[in-house]
């Protein structure tokens, strides 16, 4: 699961140094708590720069807190991160609106609201007191008949997030569940018999978890994306222009460098025929612990995408 601080939450509702400090401190006290249970809790990185206290930024707050929290405050939104937004999964067209009618796109809100709809369990966290002290949130993604509602989570307490994640059933507790879960859910994809087996090296991580099976829910929608003339959907369009094009995509193809000095590490057995093998430079990324996700490239309509790889990047330097 993944938990984004609610930027929204922070609106010139303080009056003193003091109790914005209490408010931040509990916020602080959620983020511990979601990393104690391996959850990824992001900031954005313009955060500092919002008014708790009118006419006073959150820098200019947390320079009146104790060394010590200064100090731990702003590492953490200015270099410690992690910040959604080096992640970000909407985009600027994409019309996210909450219940009151505010528009909420470029926010951790309209974040959480897409990433929620695209199959990454996503939570807010939001200061309190401010007008966001309930739970759950509900955004419209505006798609024109398309319209979709989603509910988010939003944690304001970290007793109540630590019971919530105490008493939380979890299918996936182990490399090996994460290959029997990842073959029940996506069909559509056929993953070779070892491309789990990298994994088994590596601390098992519940957020590199999440991340893989919202990496290859992307495949497995996008292979299905194609109308009867093999051509992609418009759905699929903009999924490869969401997730396959730019700087910061979720997949990519290698380096011509990479393909040239790891040309051997990229070719893999082909998984339906033992006598071929496949190069598969394109990959899927996972940032935190640097696992790839390597399968075949292109994805053609009615065509199998064979996943062969899953495990720490081959291509490091």
């Amino acid at each position: 699961m993944d938990f984004l601080f609610n930027d929204l939450s922070i609106h010139g509702q303080f009056y003193d140094i003091s109790s914005f400090r209490n408010a931040f401190a509990r916020v602080m006290e959620i983020s511990r708590v979601a990393e104690r249970f391996n959850h990824d809790f992001y900031f954005n990185r313009m955060i500092v720069n919002a008014e708790p206290i009118p006419d006073i930024t959150m820098r200019q707050a947390i320079a009146k807190f104790n060394k010590n929290e200064q100090r731990a405050a702003m590492f953490r939104l200015t270099r410690g991160g992690p910040f959604w937004d080096d992640l970000r999964r909407h985009g600027k067209d994409d019309w996210m609106e909450s219940e009151n009618g505010e528009i909420v796109t470029d926010s951790a809100l309209g974040e959480a609201a897409f990433r929620t709809l695209h199959s990454v369990v996503t939570s807010l966290v939001s200061v309190r007191p401010s007008d966001w002290d309930y739970s759950p949130v509900q955004v419209v993604w505006r798609r024109g008949p398309e319209d979709q509602d989603i509910g988010i989570e939003n944690w304001r307490d970290a007793i109540d997030l630590e019971n919530r994640l105490r008493s939380a059933p979890s299918s996936v507790l182990s490399w090996s569940d994460l290959r029997n879960v990842s073959k029940k859910l996506y069909e559509r994809l056929v993953f070779a018999g070892n491309c789990f087996e990298p994994l088994e090296g590596l601390p098992f991580s519940k957020s590199s978890v999440d991340r893989i099976i919202f990496l290859l829910g992307i495949l497995d929608r996008f292979a299905d994306a194609f109308d009867n003339k093999g051509n992609r959907t418009p759905e699929g369009n903009k999924m490869y222009k969401d997730y396959f094009t730019g700087g910061n995509a979720l997949f990519s193809d290698s380096s011509d460098t990479e393909k040239r000095n790891f040309k051997g590490e990229l070719t893999f057995p082909h998984p339906a025929n033992p006598k071929e093998s496949l190069f598969c430079p394109w990959h899927g990324k996972e940032r935190r612990n640097i696992i790839r996700l390597h399968f075949s490239w292109p994805i053609r309509a009615g065509k199998p995408v064979y996943v062969v790889y899953v495990g720490p990047k081959i291509t490091k330097k």
